[in-house]
């Protein structure tokens, strides 16, 4: 089934299948055939079309200057078969989206496009697959109780207290105070814990993996986003990633009013822009440098 969605861009329904279980994804394309496309990797318990319709709004943005994309449900959510999985066991359904991306529009290289714990699952696997000529990550998962703490206590509690509301709640008595202590201590323990016993290992994985890439890397953060904070806060905590962070094959765009998802749609269109810009100039001129 195909539904034009504007004089440029069509869109349909394709069915491709991993490892026996059958994936639900849509198309969204120009009329002309294009040498790249874009992969997205949905973030989180969610499926192709995104919070606010993000990947949608992003897809058919994109396929207006050209580019083809595939946003799919990866086994055992939305529409897709299989049993549920997180996305450190993803690259299976990655390698058969990009097949299908690849098989369907005629494209012979792919971008991975993710968002939150989708963008670290992109990077992990950058390397894994000759066609991936560019990595956006949308602000990266790179979670851990130690720096998931550190971040609260910067950018969650500080801010507290300048707050008009938490004053106001403090003289009309409606504040608990027992329960915030508790919760603040709690903050606290966790942010002067080591991470030793955490289950970090995909961290590790998506900094070798990162760094073996040779392609250009957009990474977008959000300022209203306590998970965009978390990857800052592992990016500065080494020096070997404040090097990846700023070299030359990777972009950093910070969006100061967008939200974890870019629920505003004046946000939504402006991180489509970025992401074609960057595809442009970053991706087409790498391409095109190494001819």
């Amino acid at each position: 089934m195909e539904a034009r969605i504007s004089e440029r861009v069509v869109e349909r329904f394709v069915v491709f299948h991993c490892k026996g279980d059958a994936c639900v994804g849509v198309i969204s394309a120009p009329q002309d055939v294009a040498d790249f496309g874009i992969v997205v990797i949905v973030g989180g318990p969610q499926y192709r079309i995104g919070s606010h319709r993000q990947f949608a709004l992003l897809a058919r943005a994109l396929a207006e200057t050209g580019v083809p994309c595939l946003r799919f449900d990866y086994r055992g959510m939305g529409d897709s078969e299989g049993e549920r999985r997180g996305f450190e066991d993803i690259s299976a359904d990655i390698a058969a989206a990009i097949d299908a991306l690849c098989r369907e529009t005629g494209c012979s290289r792919v971008v991975l496009w993710g968002l939150c714990d989708g963008a670290s699952a992109a990077l992990i696997h950058a390397t894994r697959d000759a066609r991936i000529a560019g990595v956006a990550a949308i602000n990266p998962w790179a979670h851990t109780q130690h720096q998931e703490a550190t971040v609260r206590l910067r950018h969650y509690y500080l801010h507290r207290f300048v707050e008009r509301a938490f004053w106001v709640k403090w003289f009309s008595g409606t504040f608990d105070i027992r329960r915030s202590v508790r919760g603040l201590l709690a903050t606290i323990r966790k942010a002067f814990a080591t991470t030793h016993g955490e289950r970090v290992g995909f961290l590790d994985r998506m900094q070798q993996s990162w760094k073996r890439f040779t392609g250009p890397v957009l990474i977008v953060l959000s300022g209203n986003d306590l998970t965009a904070r978390e990857f800052e806060s592992w990016i500065s905590s080494d020096g070997s990633r404040r090097l990846l962070l700023s070299s030359g094959t990777t972009q950093t765009c910070r969006m100061a009013s967008a939200d974890h998802t870019f629920s505003s749609r004046t946000e939504c269109d402006h991180l489509s822009q970025v992401t074609a810009e960057w595809m442009k100039s970053a991706v087409l001129g790498a391409y095109n440098a190494a001819k």
